[in-house]
């Protein structure tokens, strides 16, 4: 069978890797010069198995107005006049309640849990170098009521069989010791203990040099325009230079999905929410993050990655604007100085902006279509290094006619009508 997949991210790669292991004959496309150059690029470096929750939530919209007042702000919006993101915001805050926030949240950690457990079993057939630690994640407090809510998710956790600590500040302290010179500046944190962290671009170079032992084509370098479609078939996918044709296609553009889509009259709700990142070199390793934490006030990841760290966060409503502005790092370089001041070199730092490929339910879409040859793996928001084994090995089976692992219920498109 040959398959055409559409992206190059990780998410893309490791559907290839996955096809290609099979027996597919696959060529990737992507209009980047080499794999992982976009949303994978530099990302908080989670893998966030125990943190796997939509962001539609009961509450979100009173505290989405309280992060957009606060100085170093999670959260920013730009008035636009955007049919597509009046769309998606209205469908998102329809599920901020209690019962959509359970159906989804089940259905985004049937799909990490199965990642988690697809790439222990890629790592031990392929070893990896990619600053791989499993140390966990800190989920950090700085006020007492961050730590009476952080009950309900100790109840959601317990419930899906992800192992995690409740910690008082010393226990914060034992868990990432760099935190001892700032002791007076949170109260406890929540422990998840399943939660791995690694260089997501390093990853995906890595395995699509794998790939590409496997007889995987990349093509770099070329923009795919369209989908031709004949009936319930798709045909083939239209390149500058050209049609290219295959027995099945897999979409995996990230946010660039809907546009393609949309020329074979697939409506996907996938919106791209800005974030931003900073990396910079370890000067006291005792003082830098041992793995990865994670600011419950300002919503911030600080992550361990060999001898660097990376700190991402922030959620922008601002369309498809990747530029990276001159105070857009702020809030990230603000919350690493505040809590590992003396662990980096802030002004060695390297900064970053890329754009997430958001669902308002959270949950990626994946698996088939209404064309017979056409199969989607998009949609991953902040979790797509997180989904990107499951989600890749789980639509590779479905494109080779197999029955997936995970059950697709909820996760296609066909959810949206």
């Amino acid at each position: 069978m040959k398959v055409i997949v559409l992206g190059a991210g990780v998410i893309g790669v490791t559907t290839a890797w996955y096809l290609a292991r099979a027996g597919a004959e696959v060529t990737v496309i992507e209009r980047q010069s080499g794999p992982g150059m976009q949303t994978s690029f530099a990302n908080a470096g989670e893998l966030s198995y125990g943190m796997t929750s939509p962001w539609a939530a009961p509450g979100i919209p009173l505290k989405a107005i309280k992060w957009m007042m606060m100085k170093y702000r999670p959260l920013f919006v730009r008035p636009l006049l955007d049919p597509d993101l009046m769309r998606w915001t209205w469908m998102m805050l329809g599920n901020c309640n209690a019962a959509s926030y359970r159906t989804n949240k089940a259905r985004m950690v049937r799909i990490s849990n199965y990642s988690r457990d697809a790439m222990t079993e890629l790592l031990e057939e392929v070893p990896l170098d990619f600053d791989l630690r499993e140390l966990g994640t800190l989920q950090l407090f700085r006020t007492e009521k961050q730590v009476e809510a952080s009950k309900a998710d100790q109840e959601v956790l317990a419930e899906f069989d992800s192992p995690y600590e409740v910690l008082d500040r010393d226990g914060c302290i034992a868990a990432e010791p760099g935190l001892a010179h700032v002791q007076e500046k949170f109260v406890g944190g929540l422990r998840l203990l399943a939660d791995r962290t690694g260089d997501c671009r390093m990853f995906t170079e890595a395995l699509a040099e794998r790939a590409a032992g496997l007889g995987v084509t990349f093509r770099y370098g070329e923009t795919v325009r369209a989908l031709e479609t004949r009936g319930d078939r798709i045909i083939g996918v239209r390149l500058d230079a050209g049609p290219e044709e295959a027995d099945a296609y897999v979409c995996a553009l990230g946010p660039q999905a809907p546009a393609i889509l949309r020329t074979a009259d697939i409506r996907v709700p996938i919106y791209p929410v800005k974030g931003y990142s900073i990396t910079l070199p370890v000067t006291d390793p005792d003082a830098a993050p041992r793995s990865t934490l994670m600011d419950e006030t300002h919503k911030v990841a600080i992550t361990r990655l060999g001898d660097r760290i990376r700190v991402a966060g922030q959620a922008g409503l601002v369309g498809y604007d990747e530029r990276l502005n001159a105070h857009a790092t702020d809030t990230v370089r603000h919350v690493v100085s505040d809590l590992f001041p003396k662990g980096g070199d802030l002004s060695q730092s390297e900064g970053w902006t890329g754009l997430r490929p958001m669902t308002p339910d959270g949950t990626p879409v994946l698996g088939p279509t209404r064309y017979g040859n056409l199969f989607l793996n998009s949609g991953h928001g902040t979790l797509g290094w997180t989904m990107a084994c499951g989600s890749g090995r789980a639509v590779a089976d479905a494109v080779l006619g197999r029955t997936p692992e995970i059950d697709f219920d909820g996760l296609t498109v066909a959810r949206y009508g």
